[in-house]
């Protein structure tokens, strides 16, 4: 396998980590901008640009990350429902909870 079917099949970690390091890239910078004025009207636009641009990319590489993790295990219950299938076998607590 190469690294261009490992990005196409890992789409949303590649994105989260991108949007990860976006973030905290921007992070940065505002708060050098931010420490070189003592002025809060100069700062003000650092901190709306680049402060809360950080942040949200920062939250959107979190949710990406989430997302990615979720869709591996409904990935893993629905190959272990197909195997119970397969096998024709019951689930264990199904045949004991209509007998109550």
């Amino acid at each position: 396998m190469d690294l261009v079917e490992v990005l196409r099949a890992q789409w949303d970690r590649v994105s989260a980590v991108v949007a990860t390091i976006a973030g905290a890239v921007l992070l940065i910078v505002g708060w050098y901008h931010v420490g070189d004025t003592g002025f809060v009207a100069k700062q003000m636009p650092y901190l709306i640009s680049e402060g809360l641009g950080g942040v949200f990319l920062l939250g959107l590489g979190g949710m990406l990350w989430l997302s990615a993790d979720l869709r591996d295990q409904w990935r893993e219950l629905r190959g272990m429902r197909n195997w119970l299938e397969s096998t024709g076998d019951e689930p264990i607590g199904a045949s004991t909870s209509a007998g109550r």
